[in-house]
């Protein structure tokens, strides 16, 4: 009597029953992402002006930015509620980049005065973004959509570098004040990171890169200073 084979088929009618899940999510997840990063590229298109635009003329180029963004943020939700039905570490590699796109660019409105700043140069923190995203941060006590430390850390870096620019941009401009805020406040976060014990080698790698960002903008402030261009404490 033939022996039948030990290997039920059905094992792989259902292993195949789950790739095809596994499909049908990441299709979902990319679809959404897709979007999110062109409109990524639009709002950082937008935000590109603030280098050749006045410092007057700013709140202009932050409002745009801001309409873009809201473009942004509704993609974020439908990110966040297709994701939250999957498990967060399995589908993060998929929209990271993104979100930290995102995250950057509300960053940067923040800082060029929108997001109720009322004035430039600040930083909003994590809990800011997340509130402005509308999405948890740094998520322990359950397994949905939220932005890591590490994001918005790596989001940070993008911000500085972004600023170094400035910085330069500004002088052609004819605008000596904001590079030496601009040296302030890149000195402020690179002493803060001085403090973080980074694991992540991304962002340690990235992160390391900030003291040549430091001298680049000190050096713009330097060259003011030899130029008698500095501006006044009080103006």
């Amino acid at each position: 009597m033939a022996q039948h084979g030990m290997v039920d088929p059905a094992i792989f009618e259902s292993l195949q029953e789950k790739v095809d899940q596994e499909s049908a999510t990441r299709e979902v997840l990319q679809e959404i992402v897709q979007t999110l990063e062109k409109q990524g590229r639009s709002a950082k298109a937008i935000l590109s002006r603030a280098h050749s635009t006045p410092v007057s003329e700013v709140q202009d180029v932050v409002n745009s930015a801001e309409g873009a963004v809201r473009h942004q943020l509704d993609s974020v939700t439908k990110l966040s509620e297709a994701a939250s039905k999957q498990p967060y570490y399995k589908w993060n590699w998929i929209w990271t980049h993104q979100v930290q796109d995102t995250i950057f660019t509300i960053l940067f409105c923040g800082w060029l005065g929108g997001y109720n700043s009322k004035e430039s140069g600040r930083l909003l923190t994590i809990e800011e973004v997340g509130e402005i995203m509308k999405v948890p941060v740094n998520l322990k006590d359950r397994d949905a959509f939220h932005i890591t430390i590490t994001e918005y850390l790596l989001s940070l870096v993008s911000l500085i570098e972004e600023l170094s620019r400035l910085a330069r941009n500004s002088v052609t401009l004819g605008d000596y004040k904001r590079p030496v805020q601009i040296s302030q406040f890149i000195k402020d976060v690179h002493a803060g990171f001085q403090i973080l014990n980074l694991k992540n080698d991304i962002l340690r790698k990235r992160s390391d890169g900030l003291k040549y960002k430091v001298k680049e903008v000190e050096d713009v402030v330097y060259d003011l200073s030899l130029r008698g261009l500095m501006p006044k404490e009080d103006s």
